[in-house]
């Protein structure tokens, strides 16, 4: 980790209507970090997690990447996307390409990339998070949790600076989420800068250098995560790890 902050959000707001998902909202995200963000549904997650590569636009504040304020719109929003890898709860791979098509994609065409160099990276990240030898199937051919490691390969392949997760487990059955957390896991000991919105306590225990908890649209508590399981200092907090460590 290094002094200077990655990512920077200062007073964001942002309304769905009536409604005030995110509430001036502060958080710095610095180079090598793992911020694990938590909380009931609808505190606002997920909303945060998508403001930063600007997939929601929020209406007041600023947020910064790189020293750089987010772009509106056009090539320097696509070229910072480029930068901001995003893995979803649902896998989004096309499934008329084959797996290994899915992970060349973004750099062969955003990119603009010599393709057998990107089809050499490709198959490296495939192997990296276990895959390699599903390389020429389709998506309906693999379990949830295989997708969901090629949308991480995927998203490495554009070699990012940061990476984005949405409750990338939420949408696999128990037996999977393990193989999911464990290249989450790897990518964190390797010093990939992360900000992870999750259900997988464990994960934000192991692998989180900062825990964030979030409830009605606000960062209520930030700490490490031994501090943070150990003595939640808010209520919401406590009322929170009560009822998640319990089942």
């Amino acid at each position: 980790m290094t002094d200077e902050p990655l990512i920077v959000l200062e007073k964001v707001n942002k309304w769905f209507g009536p409604l005030h998902v995110l509430q001036d909202v502060d958080l710095s995200v610095h180079r090598g970090e793992v911020v694990v963000v938590i909380g009931p549904s609808g505190s606002g997650k997920s909303t945060l997690c998508r403001a930063i590569n600007r997939l929601e636009p929020i209406n007041s504040g600023t947020i910064t990447f790189d020293g750089r304020p987010l772009p509106a719109e056009g090539r320097a929003l696509a070229r910072l996307r480029s930068e901001v890898g995003m893995v979803f709860q649902s896998f989004n791979l096309f499934a008329h390409k084959t797996i290994l098509q899915n992970v060349m994609l973004g750099p062969v065409k955003v990119r603009k990339e010599n393709s057998a160099a990107v089809r050499d990276r490709a198959l490296a990240l495939l192997e990296r998070v276990g895959i390699a030898s599903q390389a020429e199937k389709y998506p309906a051919q693999l379990s949830g949790g295989q997708q969901q490691r090629v949308a991480i390969a995927r998203a490495l392949a554009m070699q990012p600076k940061a990476l984005l997760f949405d409750e990338p487990t939420s949408a696999l059955d128990p037996e999977m989420v393990g193989e999911v957390l464990e290249v989450m896991t790897s990518l964190a000991r390797e010093g990939m800068t992360m900000v992870v919105v999750t259900h997988e306590m464990g994960f934000a225990r192991h692998a989180a250098n900062r825990v964030v908890f979030m409830a009605d649209g606000q960062i209520v508590e930030e700490a490490e995560p031994a501090e943070f399981f150990a003595h939640p200092r808010s209520d919401r907090a406590k009322d929170f790890l009560s009822k998640i460590l319990t089942h």
